[in-house]
């Protein structure tokens, strides 16, 4: 018998949790989501009355969480009372990769996955359909399953359960409007009854074409190819950029010109500072370690190189940089605009500018970091490095060599660029595209360089107010 869902819990209010429920609540007004965390200084973000304190930014997603909150949407630190009245769970937990033990560097932590299972095991009530949403290993169905099954005779017999895997295909920035009209939506299982049971929540706004069943393990390998996939084609992209650098020729015109084969199409073609984000890198080292464990250590060394490379950009991003300004950045400011691994999303997990700032500051450089999103707090987190205090008069001296190595967080654009020798876009943001060159070239220190590794800005503006440009993938000078 197919379950009528009403009540739903998501244990896990992070970048996918969140926005997912939120969504779904707005669609399925007749049912009851309950997103759980055990962060309580989280949720409380997730309950402030001023949208614009939301612990996620995703274009869209406050105006949601107006609609829905306080009527079929809540937050709630109470796992124990959202799980036993929930018909339907869904896992949406940090998988971090392991940093000791077996598999570590490349195997995912699973330590939150299980937890929540056990959770769920105690707490559930009746029959409860479990879905993976969080980005797992293949096979970690099994774990879940196991855990659950041990339940039936350690808690309370009447106890049933089915798992079902249904992993997001999110793109930060964007992820509202992934969500509310999503390429497709995968689920993956073995109880044709909660598959369709899962399926009826999605058809209230995805058409059913959109909605593929698969079995368990194929969905989730599913979603570990597809962010392996994307991401090969940015380390490709970026790999043709240097070659253009070197050759003459011009990356802009040779995506534009390989993207229009129907074969290959022009998405995730923009070459850049490199991939981030908490699933590319994490999603291919987990293939790494399944080829590995498989035996097939070819597999594992061809998707290693994808994040060998990425790796590789990003340190050569710093080298030109530090090339361009004499060979020494000690005693230099530069001001940094972007720290998010994207623009429209406050996520920094895997940002290139982390390796370029590290990098940077290594070397002896004073940054100045501007981002409209990304909290001073959060980049201290990322450097591992505390910022100085921006109230101190580091913007009127001509060097900086008691600043070497540290940093400075500046909201204003224009006050960042003061006395700095050089400026290096790493965030597409929109508003930097906007900013005035005439302003930023009196207030810089000669000679002024800006690097831009999005291609974003106008190198005519650039250039036509006496500053002198390195653009990504731009071989002009060996023409």
């Amino acid at each position: 018998m197919i379950p009528n869902i009403k009540n739903i819990c998501c244990i896990g209010a992070g970048y996918v949790g969140g926005p997912t429920m939120s969504v779904m609540a707005d669609n399925c007004p007749d049912i009851i989501i309950n997103v759980v965390d055990k962060n309580s200084e989280r949720i409380k973000l997730w309950n402030s009355s001023n949208l614009e304190l939301l612990p996620i930014y995703e274009p869209g997603l406050d105006r949601i969480i107006e609609r829905c909150r306080g009527k079929n949407l809540t937050f709630s630190t109470d796992t124990k009372e959202k799980i036993s009245s929930a018909d339907m769970i869904f896992i949406s937990v940090n998988t971090p990769t392991k940093k000791n033990g077996i598999g570590a560097g490349q195997a995912s932590d699973l330590k939150w996955v299980e937890a929540c299972a056990r959770e769920v095991a105690m707490f559930a009530k009746g029959h409860t359909i479990v879905v993976e949403k969080s980005t797992l290993p293949v096979k970690t169905a099994e774990v879940i399953k196991t855990i659950l099954k041990a339940s039936q005779s350690n808690y309370n017999d009447a106890k049933t359960f089915e798992v079902l895997s249904n992993p997001e295909f999110l793109a930060e920035g964007s992820a509202i409007e992934d969500l509310e009209k999503p390429d497709r939506v995968l689920i993956g299982g073995e109880s044709a009854d909660a598959i369709i049971a899962l399926s009826n929540i999605y058809k209230n706004w995805v058409p059913k074409d959109k909605i593929l069943h698969t079995n368990i393990w194929s969905s989730e390998l599913s979603k570990l190819t597809a962010n392996a996939f994307l991401a090969q084609r940015i380390s490709s992209i970026n790999s043709i950029s240097a070659l253009c650098e070197s050759t003459g020729a011009d990356i802009r015109e040779v995506s534009r010109a390989i993207g229009l084969d129907s074969r290959i199409g022009s998405k995730f073609l923009d070459s850049g500072p490199g991939f981030g984000g908490s699933c590319f890198k994490k999603d291919i080292l987990n293939l790494v370690y399944l080829a590995k464990y498989f035996g097939l250590p070819e597999v594992a060394n061809f998707w290693e190189g994808v994040v060998n490379l990425n790796n590789w950009h990003q340190h050569r991003i710093s080298k030109l940089i530090i090339q361009k300004l004499f060979g020494t950045i000690s005693g230099k400011k530069i001001c940094i605009l972007g720290f998010a691994f994207k623009a429209n999303t406050n996520d920094t997990r895997e940002s290139a500018a982390i390796t370029i700032c590290k990098d940077l500051l290594e070397e002896g450089a004073f940054l100045s970091i501007n981002d409209p999103k990304v909290t001073k707090k959060q980049i201290e987190k990322d450097l591992e490095k505390i910022s100085i205090d921006n109230n101190s008069n580091y913007t009127c001296s001509s060097d900086f060599f008691d600043l070497e190595g540290q940093w400075v967080f500046e909201k204003n654009i224009y006050k960042s660029a003061e006395n700095s020798d050089a400026i290096v876009l790493l965030t597409e943001w929109a508003e930097y595209s906007k900013i005035d060159w005439n302003i930023i070239s009196k207030k810089m220190r000669k000679p002024s360089w800006v690097f831009d590794s999005r291609s974003k800005l106008s190198a005519k503006d650039i250039i036509n107010n006496g500053l002198l440009l390195w653009k990504i993938g731009d071989g002009s000078d060996n023409k």
